[in-house]
């Protein structure tokens, strides 16, 4: 079983799916702080100094009441939230890493050698029925009639 387990883990396409999930989970990270720290806080000043970390609703006050001013205020007090602004930047970062995705699979796929599609058998005609048939026939695959090698 530990030979087997170890063939697995060296082969090249075990050793491919931890490379890419390391750099993919890297990859979200650096995403998540482009939409966090460089994205939203120019869109939020637009808005009106709106922080999206911090946009929700109260569905359920705390059994203390009172007005929060952060999503951790709320949940620390036991407040039931919906938090908008957390959905949107997820929206936005699934978004910027569906595009980086896509623009890496359509260029890979540019790169590969197209397929070369296979030539069309050279076809000739049924001089009895006028139907195409193989070049090479000897008899009409129609009217089954003979052919001449040369026709």
């Amino acid at each position: 079983m530990f030979k087997e387990f170890k063939e697995f883990a060296v082969k090249g396409n075990a050793m491919d799916m931890a490379v890419g999930i390391i750099i993919g989970g890297a990859f979200g990270a650096i995403v998540i702080s482009l939409v966090n720290d460089i994205i939203m806080p120019p869109i939020g000043l637009l808005m009106g100094n709106i922080d999206f970390k911090d946009l929700f609703i109260v569905l359920k006050s705390a059994p203390g009441g009172g007005v929060f001013n952060t999503v951790a205020q709320a949940q620390e007090a036991g407040a039931v939230t919906l938090n908008i602004g957390l959905f949107i930047n997820a929206v936005i970062s699934f978004l910027i890493v569906s595009f980086a995705v896509f623009m890496l699979v359509k260029n890979l796929n540019r790169l590969r050698t197209p397929e070369v599609p296979a030539a069309a058998p050279e076809m000739k005609k049924c001089p009895y029925c006028l139907t195409d048939v193989a070049k090479n026939a000897t008899r009409c695959p129609s009217c089954t009639s003979q052919l001449d090698s040369a026709a």
